[in-house]
């Protein structure tokens, strides 16, 4: 995979980052960027809309200030969106003309599912970038989905500080030990790749999940890593070793 090119090589990527103005919102662009800058740099930068419409005025002010070029695309019917299309053809425009390494599909349309299989189909890292709402065969296109909802920034979050501190808090108590797909995603993954005495590094584990689920990050329980996640979900023990290469802990877990 060509994450794992960068990390291997400390070879930078190219990425296109492709948004559809209409099934994103402005707020997450801080965060969208900089999600983006830890798999590589963005060389493209193009969001798609028509801009002749007020629906999109939140966008415009942000656009100079991130360096995003607005492409404009008509609505020449009724309740067809046109921003899909051009999209795409862009996308393969640029697959075919500039040597990039990656896309980055900032939507939550189902529409873009093929061009996401297509684009991994020629060997590009796709990242998927969209709401909760995403269906399914877009988000397991991916090589990993990022749910949008946790790129926003702190002052740009609708709910109230009160309401964070509960989401915040949550994942720690009931809901995160009550989830069953999230327990039988960790126990997979650890099983998978343990070795003959149940103990899995850490790393790997991360890894294989990254393969089976793209949509699966730390976040989207309220941590920042997934060793924090493993450590407060209580289904493994947790075993840190010293690192022959350098001062660091590894960390390696097995199911209890």
């Amino acid at each position: 995979m060509a994450v794992a090119l960068k990390a291997e090589t400390g070879h930078q990527l190219k990425l296109a980052v492709l948004i559809d103005a209409d099934n994103t919102q402005a707020p997450i662009t801080e965060g969208l960027l900089a999600e983006v800058a830890k798999y590589g740099v963005a060389s493209v930068k193009r969001i798609y809309g028509d801009w002749t419409t007020t629906n999109l005025k939140h966008w415009k002010e942000r656009l100079l200030s991130y360096a995003i070029q607005p492409i404009q695309q008509f609505s020449y019917t009724t309740g067809k969106n046109a921003t899909d299309s051009a999209m795409i053809i862009d996308a393969m425009d640029l697959l075919y003309t500039e040597k990039l390494d990656g896309f980055c599909v900032v939507s939550s349309d189902s529409d873009f599912t093929r061009l996401a299989a297509r684009l991994r189909e020629a060997g590009k890292l796709v990242l998927g970038f969209g709401e909760r709402k995403t269906p399914k065969p877009f988000v397991a296109a991916c090589d990993k989905f990022t749910y949008t909802e946790i790129l926003r920034t702190p002052d740009e979050e609708v709910v109230a500080t009160k309401d964070k501190e509960t989401a915040r808090k949550k994942p720690v108590d009931q809901d995160l030990k009550l989830d069953k797909k999230l327990r039988n995603w960790l126990v997979a993954a650890v099983e998978d790749s343990a070795d003959e005495s149940g103990w899995a590094y850490l790393g790997s584990v991360g890894q294989y999940i990254a393969n089976r689920q793209p949509e699966f990050d730390p976040r989207n329980y309220g941590f920042r890593k997934l060793g924090e996640l493993i450590k407060n979900c209580g289904w493994f023990e947790v075993e840190e070793r010293a690192n022959l290469v350098d001062q660091g802990k590894l960390i390696y877990i097995r199911k209890r």
